[in-house]
């Protein structure tokens, strides 16, 4: 997707529907988000009687095969894919996490960030191997399980955290749901003909032929078994603070959430961007994928001709998907590459949704105009990102922000750009439809809905809180 953009941590799905394939259905569902996490998928499954997980280090179509989904035969199931924000890329840190005493248990996988591990880590009172939250939380849930069934596991831990978190969970009989107080990241819930299924996005909702029913709201819990859907209420909502990063990248353009299309969104993102940053210009380009909705409506408004001037090789995944910065430098000379016909002797006006370190811009700038352009006109489609996100999505500290000590001037001159223009946070926020209020926009403005430690990153819990196995 975009060249220079943020990563959230992954992708849910969650299915009941006994007499289903429910292994296959959840592999599509993976499949449809796999956008949202690339470094790790796993499936669990229940017949009722036992749980069974298969996961692994990859993409899910190379995680899974014919032979493996076949084994995975249950009524129940729920699957991950992993984009890691906290704890570094190992299988013991593929979810869904898998916990067993003999008598109960439970597998989870979570979307999100919690920013209070080290409280849980001293509340918890025994040692543990957790190197990430979602661990930590599942040993949680199984420490409640010793006197409780999951669901009032549940409610007695999820008003224990803070932070950015949608849970998927299932026992042997049912699948659960949970979305953090704020709603920081999305989760909805659809019907099948004989079942249910929640999905980080809808996109994946439709790709298993669920009919959307709704989201799940901001502090609940969702039932779903033999009894049907049933949602409970752990904490209340103070303020609703959905990433508004969900609608600029991070969600897939046939997604919809707050019953807004992502694709409209960002078309409309590109038109308030042309009349808030208007150029003189021959072709409107985008970078691929995400940039192509926006570079549509800036071409609408701007009266400028679009077309295609990068191309991206679809098999090659996304470029921050292995965390380090040589192999992303390297990366985008694989993921793109210029369409010298098209852009030779052009002004190109390039449509991007972010801009995170400058380095890759800085190299499309550079291959566009060895391919021949003219003039390279960079236009982003949020504002500049000031301020780390402790919330999900993986730039956890400010050095690694080309706009926390520069001048859009200043990053312009490191791009190499001709111009550069950034939505304003207001245009953005218009683009959605939506109330500035009912959004998280801390890496825009530093106003985080939930407070965050003084110490926060990555490998918080193996660099700090990492506990010695039991």
């Amino acid at each position: 997707m975009g060249a220079e953009s943020p990563k959230d941590e992954c992708g849910l799905f969650g299915v009941w529907a006994p007499g289903e394939d429910v292994a296959r259905l959840t592999y599509f569902g993976l499949f449809a988000q796999q956008h949202r996490g690339q470094e790790s998928a796993g499936i669990a499954v229940s017949d009722g009687h036992n749980i069974l997980i298969y996961k692994d280090l990859g993409l899910v179509a190379q995680v899974f095969n014919e032979a493996t989904l076949t084994t995975l035969q249950g009524d129940l199931a729920v699957g991950h894919t992993r984009y890691s924000t906290t704890g570094s890329t190992t299988w013991d840190n593929a979810q869904p996490v898998f916990k067993n005493d003999g008598v109960r248990a439970l597998a989870l996988g979570h979307n999100g960030n919690l920013v209070n591990t080290g409280e849980l880590v001293s509340r918890l009172g025994h040692s543990s191997a957790a190197t990430t939250d979602s661990d930590l939380v599942a040993t949680m849930l199984a420490a409640e399980m010793a006197h409780h069934d999951l669901e009032g596991a549940a409610m007695r831990v999820l008003p224990e955290l803070e932070g950015a978190f949608c849970f998927v969970m299932a026992d042997e009989r049912s699948v659960f749901a949970a979305r953090d107080p704020h709603g920081l990241r999305p989760l909805a819930v659809g019907k099948l003909p004989k079942g249910f299924v929640v999905a980080s996005e809808t996109c994946a909702l439709d790709i298993v032929g669920a009919t959307f029913i709704r989201e799940v709201e901001p502090g609940e819990l969702v039932r779903i078994d033999d009894r049907g859907l049933h949602s409970s209420r752990f904490a209340q909502s103070p303020r609703k603070a959905l990433c508004i990063f969900e609608f600029v990248y991070l969600s897939r353009a046939d997604s919809r959430m707050k019953g807004v299309s992502v694709h409209e969104a960002r078309r409309e993102m590109g038109r308030v961007l042309a009349a808030e940053h208007p150029a003189d210009a021959d072709l409107v380009i985008a970078v691929p994928n995400t940039g192509h909705s926006a570079a549509q409506g800036f071409s609408e408004v701007s009266g400028i001709p679009y077309g295609d001037g990068l191309h991206k090789n679809q098999y090659v995944g996304r470029t921050f998907i292995q965390p380090s910065q040589s192999l992303r430098e390297r990366g985008v000379k694989l993921k793109l590459n210029p369409l010298p016909d098209t852009i030779r002797g052009k002004r190109l006006i390039v449509v991007d949704d972010s801009i995170v370190r400058g380095t890759t811009t800085r190299q499309i700038v550079a291959m566009l105009r060895e391919a021949g352009a003219a003039e390279v006109h960079i236009r982003i489609t949020c504002p500049p990102i000031r301020w780390p996100c402790f919330y999900g999505i993986d730039m956890s500290t400010r050095a690694e922000l080309v706009a926390a000590d520069l001048a859009v001037d200043e990053i312009r001159a490191y791009v190499g750009a001709d111009s550069l223009g950034y939505l304003s946070l207001e245009g953005l926020v218009r683009a959605t439809g939506e109330p500035a209020q009912d959004f998280c926009r801390a890496c825009f403005d530093g106003e985080y809905p939930i407070p965050v430690p003084e110490h926060a990153g990555k490998f918080v819990l193996e660099d700090q809180l990492r506990l010695p196995t039991a």
